[in-house]
């Protein structure tokens, strides 16, 4: 594609903490999801702080793109594939 906008990538935000089985899962699942699309991934770990922690408890892993939270504990593929989707089309 020639000119117009640069093009973003959306960002993808993984609210997590250390030693969590579904935050792993959720991990892993993203990075098969990078295989099909392109995002930036960041990490946080909500223990690291009170915020977060406040904000996110025990309802980790959380799943959030463009700044929407989409997947809440067990993580859901397809909504994040449709959101990833919806993201890549207001590129």
């Amino acid at each position: 594609m020639t000119g117009g906008a640069p093009q973003t990538v959306p960002q993808v935000v993984l609210y997590g903490r250390e030693g969590c089985g579904p935050c792993a899962h959720a991990r892993d699942a993203l990075r098969r999801l990078g295989r099909d699309f392109a995002f930036e991934l960041t990490e946080r770990d909500v223990d690291a702080e009170p915020a977060l922690a406040a904000r996110y408890g025990d309802r980790v892993p959380v799943v959030a793109v463009g700044g929407d939270e989409v997947s809440e504990g067990r993580i859901d593929a397809a909504a994040v594939r449709r959101a990833l989707s919806e993201a890549g089309r207001e590129c």
